[in-house]
């Protein structure tokens, strides 16, 4: 790794710290969460991208401290929303308050101006108030009583749901699902790794105190943006761009899938792309790159048909195919 200190631009030296940094929130945030590298480095890639991040996976899997951690790690300002059938848009944007003393209303933020949302059982909320989050995720503004009003930066949508439990949900519609730019499982522990868990418990580990945990600062806002400002320059040759689109096109000519990936898909396929292949250390962009990211980032932009799901077909198994037949590049 080049010494900062000898950098003639003054860049490469800012993004080498840069990456640095973010590779030491896998060592920071493990002090809280066990076995999650992948969902760490997916909320990595997002933050870099610029993009939001739909977390699926069954309660008890430390979804919610994932987030707290590496808000912690990255010295990031986080609220956490608890989406219920009765929640308001109002209570995610906020609203217009008035002032008895002064006669006049003034606009009362509500929790969606911060760095990190945690957006908590999103599907829970009706499609009203799911909707208040479109304007904040693609705009990066709240527009309330005609007045635009811009979101801090970093702002980062972490959106979690339960894979299993339907029974009075809203299922996501496709146009928000899009807003994603990717959706991460979050799988059960291997033994080993509860094991770890359980004994991190016994010995007084308290989820709740980050701080008594060790989870110190390690980035920044100054570290994502030096990051970014590298990801952008991270060179993507022709063939690369072709084969992001091959890829898609593929899925939209899928028998198994009744909606196949957008072009905003494969954009995004190719900006998660760039920024994995930054993280790992190369200025420009591989197949096994483009591959690596393909199942986060396209997996909720596809759906299947009825019978394939029937037949117990899923878009990974979908995707996964594609990406065996799909050329590679050479």
């Amino acid at each position: 790794m080049m010494d900062p200190t000898t950098d003639n631009a003054g860049n490469t030296g800012d993004a080498d710290t840069a990456r640095a940094s973010l590779e030491a929130l896998r060592a920071e945030i493990a002090k809280a969460v066990v076995g999650q590298d992948p969902a760490v480095t997916g909320l990595v890639v997002a933050l870099l991208c610029r993009g939001h991040v739909l977390l699926e996976g069954v309660p008890g899997v430390a979804k919610t401290l994932l987030v707290r951690a590496l808000a912690s790690a990255l010295e990031l300002d986080t609220k956490r929303v608890q989406f219920t059938p009765d929640l308001m848009p109002s209570d995610v944007t906020g609203s217009l308050v008035y002032d008895a003393r002064t006669a006049e209303f003034s606009f009362q933020p509500g929790p969606v101006f911060t760095n990190l949302l945690l957006a908590d059982e999103i599907n829970r909320t009706p499609p009203k108030t799911q909707s208040s989050l479109l304007e904040a995720m693609e705009e990066r503004q709240v527009t309330v009583d005609g007045t635009p009003r811009p979101l801090p930066d970093p702002f980062l949508v972490a959106a979690t749901q339960n894979p299993v439990e339907y029974e009075g949900t809203y299922p996501l519609p496709e146009a928000q699902l899009d807003r994603f730019l990717l959706k991460l499982t979050i799988p059960l522990p291997s033994r080993q790794d509860e094991i770890d868990v359980l004994t991190r418990h016994a010995e007084g580990f308290n989820p709740r105190d980050l701080h008594a945990a060790g989870v110190r600062p390690v980035a920044g806002p100054a570290d994502l943006e030096a990051a970014r400002a590298a990801v952008a320059k991270t060179t993507v040759s022709p063939e690369i761009t072709a084969y992001v689109v091959d890829i898609c096109r593929a899925t939209r000519e899928s028998p198994s899938l009744s909606l196949g990936v957008s072009p905003r898909g494969a954009t995004a396929l190719l900006a998660t792309a760039r920024a994995w292949a930054w993280l790992t250390g190369r200025d420009y962009v591989t197949p096994d790159d483009v591959k690596a990211l393909a199942l986060p980032t396209l997996r909720h932009r596809v759906q299947l048909r009825p019978e394939a799901e029937m037949e117990g077909v899923t878009p990974d198994s979908v995707i996964n195919a594609i990406l065996a037949h799909v050329p590679v590049p050479r």
